[in-house]
């Protein structure tokens, strides 16, 4: 029965109006973007940046950059909500440090694998050299190959002093 008098014109105020108590008009500046089911959207956006801005801001816009609007002030507000000193910067700067540490670990990963087909190779090449010089099997497991591993024998080192710095830290 409600969807009928959705139909007919009869719908309920956007949850602008139903915060601020008025009556949500046919061009409600609000009503596109903030529908009635979804309450604490505006709730949070009237608490940082104040009812009366964010309509001076949206009836400013171009009503093709509206939207992009609203949904930067909702992602703000719900940040401020969450960290009311830093906000987004908290949040983007909490991104940075946990993609600086996956660098890290990433960096760290590549060259383990990097050394561990560097004594592949090694081992492959002293066996190989191996087998050339001496024909016996049993030779192969006696021989040194100190020849060959002074020249693969390199530890890699990645140097973690700068890894762990943010970009936002001052």
């Amino acid at each position: 029965m409600r969807d009928m008098s959705r139909k007919q014109g009869a719908s309920s105020p956007c949850a602008a109006c139903k915060l601020l108590r008025r009556r949500c008009a046919q061009d409600c500046v609000f009503a596109p973007y903030f529908p009635a089911d979804e309450p604490q959207k505006f709730a949070n956006v009237h608490k940082v940046f104040g009812a009366s801005n964010v309509s001076k801001m949206l009836q400013e816009l171009p009503m093709h950059q509206r939207s992009d609007a609203v949904s930067s002030m909702v992602y703000e507000a719900n940040a401020r909500v969450r960290d009311p000193v830093y906000g987004c910067v908290g949040a983007i700067s909490s991104l940075q440090q946990q993609v600086d540490v996956l660098q890290t670990q990433l960096a760290l990963a590549q060259a383990e694998v990097v050394h561990m087909r560097m004594r592949q190779a090694t081992s492959f090449s002293g066996l190989a050299g191996n087998s050339v010089e001496s024909g016996s099997p049993s030779s192969k497991l006696t021989t040194p190959h100190s020849h060959s591993r002074s020249l693969f024998a390199m530890d890699m080192v990645v140097d973690q002093t700068n890894m762990g710095e943010s970009l936002w830290s001052c």
